[in-house]
């Protein structure tokens, strides 16, 4: 796979593709501790899941093995996503750890590339679950090769960590919202109360 060329189209900050749309999708199903509940927590929650995405069409038999395997990329990609957003607590060890994760899965659930007269996508010529997960590779892929990848990030505010589209003109964004950035600041603002006073800071 050759990487993104000089030539790749720039998007417009507002504009989302589907195949970010796929990404994102995939990895908002972690609960957050603030009422986003976990959507990969067994086969059957995972099941559902797919059941209500149009791209993953067709019934398909999930096991709990295979949900778990669902959390394995998730967890990867929102490193990797996290990494765009400049977190400093995913570079490093952890961020490395995610990229091996993401090796080893590109091998098990290589893409086959499908060639019309319109144009060339990548497709995964597995059927059931391998399927899902090379399509959400597939999606990752695809848009890669743009030079917006950096703007597909996780928002920096734990726990939410919500994956997001960064609208911004220089793609400088590092919350899913104004909220999470008010919840930085506030917490930034009142360790430095505490650090001023003397107080010991919260663990």
């Amino acid at each position: 796979m050759s990487s993104a060329t000089a030539g790749s189209p720039k998007l417009s900050p507002g504009t989302v593709p589907p195949t970010v749309e796929t990404v994102l999708a995939f990895v908002n199903t972690r609960a957050d501790g603030s009422g986003r509940r976990e959507l990969f927590e067994d086969g059957d929650s995972f099941a559902a899941w797919l059941a209500e995405r149009e791209e993953f069409a067709g019934e398909t038999v999930v096991t709990d093995a295979d949900a778990a395997v669902a959390r394995e990329l998730r967890d990867a990609l929102v490193t990797v996503l996290l990494a765009h957003s400049g977190d400093e607590e995913t570079l490093g060890e952890p961020l490395r750890r995610a990229e091996r994760h993401l090796r080893r899965v590109g091998s098990l659930y290589p893409l086959a590339t499908v060639v019309t007269a319109d144009g060339v996508e990548l497709a995964s010529p597995q059927a059931g679950v391998p399927r899902v997960f090379g399509t959400v590779l597939a999606a990752v892929t695809t848009f890669a090769q743009s030079s917006d990848w950096g703007r597909v990030k996780a928002c920096r505010n734990p726990p939410c960590h919500l994956g997001f589209f960064d609208r911004t003109r220089n793609g400088g964004g590092l919350y899913c919202s104004t909220g999470c950035g008010s919840q930085v600041s506030m917490r930034k603002h009142r360790q430095r109360q505490r650090q001023g006073s003397g107080a010991p800071s919260e663990g």
